[in-house]
């Protein structure tokens, strides 16, 4: 019997997850495979943040709370939206999920009908064009090319852009290229979309405090501010914070889209976690030492994997601006031939091999959308980083 719907035969699951299922199975097989494949901080949630959840259980909020979240939470998101981006929401235009992705989720369901058209930008998150699918739009991708910093030109963004078009999402700083949108690729951006009044802007902002060197980050919603009614900003907690198991994420945006949002997670989820919540107004209000602490860790993991990757002329490596990842074009190795004599054909099968020969997981670019690339994370140790490398520069000398 065929359990599934016609909707979801189309939907694949996580590329990315699916590379590190395969890493942690070679792992519980006894081999040391240095997993680069996922997007977690490695870091522990901070302790503070910790307690400020325990306190809230022996207080006893460990009941339901408003599907859309605390107030008291809703107050910490419209207070760092005014500090960190001098933004201005109220209650009623902030949405609290389990995840920056359900609150993704919930906004493409509240708005698509059978047929709308979604403009992605590749490479994109693996999960957009799927969530897209999975209620009826249709996803259109806008390839984009390291030599302009991942960033689209105005022709193909008029080019995708119809009447028909419901969205358009953006992720800055992206996964996974690590590209930073400047205040003028919003802008122009913003222009483009500006012609269409059907068509909302999601920017999905979750990477905004991991940026490095002059990656000055800004949020399209300082950008665009006269296409505030129609943009939706998406963040969270767990990759600032280290609190990926938390699932806490936000969106901020008009009131009568969160409206709509809100009515859709009470009927799913109910609420976040009434603790997860508690502990998020901690991050959000605490002290952020621990958020510098964490960039500079990243920062200093960039440099040792663009260093490192500078000797393997094979891998050429986008230099990120923001957010944990290299995206490294491996053209140069798709016609070559392994030891075993089979020949790589495209960058799936290249994360293949660096995953059975090199011992490195990393996922291929076509699971975002753009080939011949591989991204590896560096949300893990420098020893981590310093074997992988090591690994890779081996393994790829074998080949022919």
């Amino acid at each position: 019997m065929n359990y599934q719907s016609t909707r979801l035969e189309q939907v694949k699951s996580s590329p990315s997850m699916a590379v590190s299922q395969a890493a942690k199975q070679m792992v519980r097989d006894g081999m040391a495979v240095v997993d680069l494949s996922l997007g977690e901080p490695d870091f522990n949630t901070p302790e503070d943040i910790i307690q400020a959840a325990i306190v809230a259980m022996y207080k006893g909020q460990t009941r339901y709370t408003a599907p859309d979240g605390t107030p008291e939470l809703k107050d910490a998101i419209i207070q760092k939206f005014k500090s960190d981006n001098a933004l201005d929401f109220n209650r009623n235009e902030i949405s609290v999920g389990n995840g920056a992705k359900q609150v993704i989720f919930n906004a493409l369901m509240a708005t698509l009908e059978e047929g709308d058209e979604v403009v992605i930008l590749a490479p994109y998150f693996v999960s957009y064009p799927d969530m897209v699918k999975l209620h009826g739009g249709i996803p259109k991708v806008v390839a984009c090319t390291a030599e302009n910093n991942f960033c689209p030109t105005k022709e193909a963004l008029q080019e995708a852009i119809t009447e028909k078009t419901r969205w358009i999402i953006i992720n800055t700083p992206s996964n996974p290229s690590g590209a930073i949108l400047t205040k003028e690729n919003l802008a122009m951006i913003g222009n483009v979309v500006n012609q269409y009044p059907r068509c909302l802007i999601m920017s999905d902002e979750i990477y905004e405090k991991i940026c490095f060197d002059e990656g000055q980050f800004t949020s399209f919603g300082k950008a665009c501010p006269e296409l505030k009614d129609r943009t939706l900003i998406i963040n969270g907690v767990s990759k600032s914070y280290a609190m990926t198991g938390w699932r806490i994420g936000y969106g901020a945006g008009p009131e009568g889209l969160i409206k709509a949002m809100n009515k859709l997670q009470s009927q799913s989820t109910t609420n976040p976690s009434s603790i997860s919540q508690a502990a998020s107004v901690k991050a959000l209000t605490g002290d952020q030492s621990f958020v510098e602490f964490c960039r500079l860790k990243y920062q200093s993991r960039r440099d040792l994997m663009i260093r490192g990757l500078a000797d393997v002329p094979e891998l050429k490596a986008f230099v990120p601006a923001g957010a944990f990842y290299i995206f490294a074009d491996c053209e140069a190795l798709i016609g070559k031939t392994t030891k075993n004599g089979q020949v790589l054909n495209n960058d799936t099968e290249v994360a293949t091999f660096l995953l059975r020969e090199a011992l490195v997981a990393c996922v291929p670019g076509a699971a975002y959308g753009l080939e011949p690339f591989v991204r590896f994370s560096f949300a893990t140790s420098e020893e981590q980083l310093e074997q992988a490398l090591t690994n890779i520069k081996a393994a790829i000398a074998t080949l022919k």
